[in-house]
């Protein structure tokens, strides 16, 4: 080395700075949508009316879980019957606006006996469950009402915004998902639907 030549440090690989500036994005990424399938409570802005899904025609997610008076629930534990579970907040307003016709939808149901479908409430994971008891309450419904206090089952059935319906014939499949409000007799007939299908199979 000549006297005037300077001395220069090594660099280092840009990918050795880089990479751990990649890895927080990626966690950073993954924590937000979590908290978006979570925590989200106001209905579908784009899209009302049935959906596409991935657990279409598969066995339901494993949910095992307690109702809000403490009675263990084990959805696979409902095969053999017809199952509507329907993803609720209690500060959702299109899930409050959707509650009467529930309702009716339950009383319908049970006007069958046996045969009729069985309806659950699935509450997100902020719902807050004294408003809860106080709007079923103030409000009617009679079906129990589901926890997921850590959020796996809405995370499982891919729901981020409320409300969300889903049915699941007596084989323990889904076979339709509903984006967004429903009305009792839309229920109704597309329950008939699905029954008519799965009986002609």
């Amino acid at each position: 080395m000549s006297d005037t030549e300077v001395p220069v440090a090594p660099v280092e690989p840009a990918r050795r700075r880089v990479a751990p500036f990649v890895v927080l994005a990626v966690v950073v990424v993954l924590a937000a949508f979590f908290v978006v399938l979570a925590t989200s409570s106001s209905g579908p802005k784009d899209k009302v009316g049935i959906v596409d899904s991935p657990l279409l025609g598969r066995v339901a997610p494993t949910v095992r879980s307690t109702t809000l008076d403490g009675v263990p629930f084990d959805l696979a534990r409902r095969k053999g019957s017809w199952v509507v579970i329907n993803f609720f907040n209690s500060t959702c307003g299109p899930c409050r606006a959707e509650h009467p016709e529930l309702v009716k939808f339950s009383e319908q149901q049970q006007g069958f006996g046996d045969s009729g479908a069985e309806l659950y409430t699935m509450l997100q994971i902020n719902n807050d469950i004294d408003a809860v008891n106080k709007f079923f309450s103030d409000n009617g419904g009679d079906w129990p009402i589901v926890r997921d206090d850590d959020g796996t089952t809405n995370v499982a059935f891919g729901v981020a915004l409320v409300p969300e319906t889903f049915i699941v014939n007596p084989d323990g499949v889904v076979v339709l998902r509903w984006a967004g409000e429903i009305d009792s007799d839309m229920l109704s007939r597309l329950v008939q639907q699905q029954r008519d299908i799965y009986e002609a199979t």
